[in-house]
């Protein structure tokens, strides 16, 4: 049971330092969301993705690591968690205080990154904003509003008015 308690802190350490990373990251993507870069954006989102597969296999390791601990503990076929693993783990307050530790590090990181995912999705969405606005402004530059000439069978015309300039000598 003590190596499966170690493979598990291990397992966690691991998974908290990947998380670490994405928080690291995170803040380089808000930069990047700030000024612009669409290329930095198009980096950072293949590092994205490389560090999430790697959380995928860890967190698989973990979910394999718990099942053996099921089995260990005499509670085979029950879906274990880190907190059952403590709560199991009375006996031994060294082993348990370790876990403990180690699951609320990667709690608390994983929180940290929950707030920075919120901050960008946020400024992205605001980029996105000031994008339609501009195009709608670039638009509307374009455009002159149409004059109410009309011809011989009556129908408007459609012409527009000049280009937006104004004209001092009337």
């Amino acid at each position: 049971m003590a190596s499966l308690v170690e493979e598990l802190l291990v397992d966690l350490k691991t998974e908290n330092d990947t998380y670490q990373e994405l928080v690291e990251l995170s803040d380089v993507k808000r930069e990047a969301i700030i000024h612009g870069k669409v290329d930095e954006l198009e980096g950072i989102t293949a590092k994205e993705e490389e560090i999430s597969n790697r959380l995928k296999s860890l967190e698989t390791k973990r979910t394999n690591i718990l099942k053996d601990m099921a089995v260990v503990l005499g509670h085979d076929g029950e879906l274990m968690t880190v907190t059952n693993v403590i709560e199991q783990l009375g006996t031994q307050p060294k082993e348990q205080q370790a876990l403990t530790e180690a699951r609320d590090r990667l709690v608390e990181t994983a929180s940290m990154l929950q707030f920075a995912n919120q901050q960008n999705s946020i400024l992205l969405q605001q980029a996105l904003e000031m994008v339609e606005f501009d195009l709608t402004l670039f638009k509307s530059l374009k455009q002159a509003p149409e004059t109410a000439n009309y011809n011989k069978s009556a129908y408007n015309t459609g012409d527009l008015l000049g280009g937006g300039s104004f004209d001092t000598s009337q």
